[in-house]
């Protein structure tokens, strides 16, 4: 088994015991289901830099990253930054983050909340909203054609933007759909952990100009985002980059302003 099939055996078990503990009916009862969506796409096309930010502690690839985070203080930093959107990674096992994670986030700041989630099931759709994220991610490697149309369409049921993630012409071609607002290209091999924004790079042609183009993964310099501009790509989810300083608002702000210069 190589980490991913680790990761998604694990949320199976996860959210069928969440199923049993918490009716769907108690998170659409939630006072942010109601909330007004930011679309991160819209954000993104209106951008001269296109940078979502995450928050990540840890990863599989890297046990630590930056535990000493107040995700709130992080999320602030980032608003000031100029970011367009944050990506909030809410997988404990794997990743040290929480749902509480994005709602703190959420009551920090309004820019668009991305629901960072190996997302297998329409339960963590409703939570996501429920809990205040405004897009939801959906990875090509782990779901058929019909749990993306299922997935995606109640995301946008409930004014939810989706990013799907793909990493290879196989993944793209099976998952395009008008019911995604973003096509994300992860420069990470999920199953060696190796990165090439060549990638990003041959994929692009490939990908439809409906939707706003991510790179994702590996971003750590100026000149990669110039590069894949020239590429067509609008949005760049930097991780990190930013979390492995003390001060990732400070670092997002700095790179942002050497970017725009």
């Amino acid at each position: 088994m190589n980490i991913l099939d680790k990761i998604i055996a694990d949320k199976h078990k996860e959210v069928a015991l969440k199923k049993m503990l918490v009716p769907t009916s108690q998170l659409e009862a939630s006072s942010l289901f109601e909330r007004h969506s930011n679309s991160l796409s819209q954000a993104l096309k209106q951008s001269k830099t296109g940078i979502i930010a995450e928050h990540k502690r840890r990863s599989p690839s890297k046990q630590t990253i930056n535990q000493d985070t107040n995700v709130g203080q992080v999320a602030s930093g980032y608003q000031v930054a100029g970011v367009c959107g944050m990506s909030v990674l809410t997988d404990i096992k794997y990743f040290g983050g929480s749902l509480e994670d994005l709602m703190l986030a959420r009551a920090s700041v309004d820019m668009p909340l991305l629901r960072k989630e190996f997302m297998i099931d329409e339960f963590q759709v409703l939570e996501a909203k429920a809990h205040g994220a405004d897009v939801i991610l959906l990875i090509a490697a782990v779901l058929d054609r019909n749990q993306i149309k299922t997935l995606s369409e109640l995301a946008k049921s409930l004014s939810m933007d989706v990013l799907l993630e793909v990493h290879n012409e196989e993944e793209l071609h099976k998952s395009l759909m008008p019911s995604l607002d973003m096509l994300g290209v992860n420069n990470r091999n999920l199953k060696t952990f190796e990165v090439s924004l060549d990638t990003s790079k041959s994929l692009s042609q490939l990908i439809p100009n409906d939707f706003v183009k991510v790179s994702e993964s590996g971003i750590s310099n100026i000149e990669a985002i110039q590069d894949l501009q020239k590429y067509g790509y609008e949005g760049f989810l930097i991780g990190e980059n930013f979390m492995k300083t003390s001060n990732p608002g400070k670092a997002a702000n700095d790179f942002i302003k050497n970017l725009d210069a």
